[in-house]
């Protein structure tokens, strides 16, 4: 089995075509099983975040994996598939372990370093280890993935600033308002994006904090926490009309707040009164228009991503890129080894059935050799094997991680005459495979 990483993502695709393909929990659930039924996916998992949709799969099959994925992103999303295939990337080996790393450590982020990713990573893992789409080859993958982000994190100082899609938005919110101390703020939304902008809105200094959300126990719990009001998301427009800054991020698949909300919400207000609009949700909550409206700024994930916060010292970015080349090699000469380990496994079982055989003929050539006999006989053979296949297999683990390793594995299986079938080996991907696809 090999890696595959097929998606889209801030770096492939626009903001509005992310709106049609990014999922909310429930849809990724239904995604993640139906693409498990593929035969060319042994495992799956669905990494769904605002800025990308990723599918991290065990595969024997590049070309038809690539297709079947594709396949289901467009039937999911409503996009057409020739569409979609000019914004997908589809990494595979190496090449895909690289990126799932990229990514755990914030180096693929919107924001470089972020941290929440780390969490959106293991959360995507979880829930396709409950849902039986993941056993040990992604377990293992995303493992690896997270210690050497962990280790990103603890030698560098890319998260110094402890940077992230909201904090970066409400520092652009600020700069257009001219800080935020003093003023109001309306979270409409109660998931974990909203309550990031409430945690980080609590420390900013408000004159008042408000969450309105569909499901009003929810607002509440999330206000509460914060020493925060919570309101019915009906009354919307008359706290957008109070509000300094309004920050969206509810996950609906539908405009949340037209233009026509915010028009009446801004008519009562004084001329030289501003509001800002911070849209943190894909598919955007809303609608692009209100930017248009006098005395609103609207920013969405599209600025954002401009922002010079989002880019981390070259220093720091520098050393975290060598960190994750050091932590990929060394995972994927693991990899590779593991690959060959039933070669050596079917090596020392024909080894040892060519020693019983012997000592089965020995037995009846010379019926009168004792026991202590035969045993000091069969110690010797076994270690003579021993001894004679050591550096081979020694020398096969160490090569199996280098370009062309895979040669040495059938090398063995055609001079030994091992099934490499049953010793389940794979046939070697044609060197086309690994190519990335955009």
């Amino acid at each position: 089995m090999s890696l595959l990483v097929v998606g889209l993502s801030h770096r492939s695709a626009s903001v509005d075509l992310l709106d049609l393909v990014v999922m909310p929990p429930e849809r990724v659930e239904l995604f993640r099983d139906d693409l498990a039924r593929s035969p060319f996916l042994a495992e799956v998992m669905v990494l769904s975040t605002c800025n990308r949709l990723e599918v991290i799969a065990e595969v024997d099959r590049f070309h038809g994996a690539v297709s079947d994925i594709t396949d289901q992103i467009s039937k999911y999303s409503g996009v057409d598939r020739m569409e979609l295939t000019d914004h997908v990337y589809a990494p595979f080996d190496e090449a895909a372990i690289r990126h799932v790393f990229d990514v755990a450590a914030g180096l693929d982020s919107m924001v470089i370093g972020e941290q929440q990713i780390v969490s959106q990573l293991r959360e995507a893992l979880r829930a396709a280890q409950d849902s039986g789409t993941a056993a040990k080859g992604l377990n293992a993958v995303a493992q690896r993935a997270l210690k050497a982000a962990k280790r990103v994190r603890s030698e560098t100082g890319i998260d110094r600033h402890g940077s992230s899609v909201v904090s970066v938005g409400l520092e652009l919110a600020g700069a257009a308002l001219g800080g935020l101390a003093g003023r109001s703020a309306l979270v409409i939304g109660a998931g974990a994006m909203s309550s990031l902008a409430v945690s980080a809105l609590s420390g900013e200094g408000l004159r008042s904090l408000v969450v309105a959300n569909r499901t009003a126990a929810t607002a509440t719990r999330l206000a509460a926490a914060y020493g925060a009001r919570s309101v019915a998301l009906t009354d919307m427009v008359q706290e957008m009309s109070e509000a300094d800054v309004v920050i969206t991020a509810t996950g609906s698949t539908g405009i949340v707040v037209s233009e026509s909300d915010v028009r009446r919400a801004v008519a009562p207000r004084s001329g030289s009164r501003e509001m800002v609009v911070l849209d943190l949700a894909v598919p955007h909550d809303t609608a692009a228009s209100i930017g248009e409206v006098t005395g609103v700024r609207r920013i969405d994930l599209t600025e954002i991503a401009r922002a010079p916060r989002c880019r981390a010292s070259t220093d720091d970015f520098e050393a975290a890129v060598r960190i994750v080349a050091e932590e990929v090699r060394t995972f994927a000469a693991d990899r590779q080894a593991q690959r060959v380990e039933p070669v050596l496994i079917s090596l020392r079982a024909k080894a040892d059935g060519v020693i019983d055989s012997q000592l089965a003929a020995l037995r009846a050539r010379l019926p009168n050799l004792s026991e202590v006999e035969l045993a000091a006989v069969e110690r010797s053979m076994r270690r003579a094997i021993s001894e004679l296949l050591h550096l081979p297999t020694v020398r096969m683990k160490q090569y199996a991680g280098a370009a062309g390793g895979e040669r040495y594995a059938e090398a063995i299986n055609v001079l030994f005459d091992l099934d490499p079938l049953a010793a389940g080996v794979a046939p070697p991907v044609p060197d086309s495979a690994t190519r990335e696809t955009r």
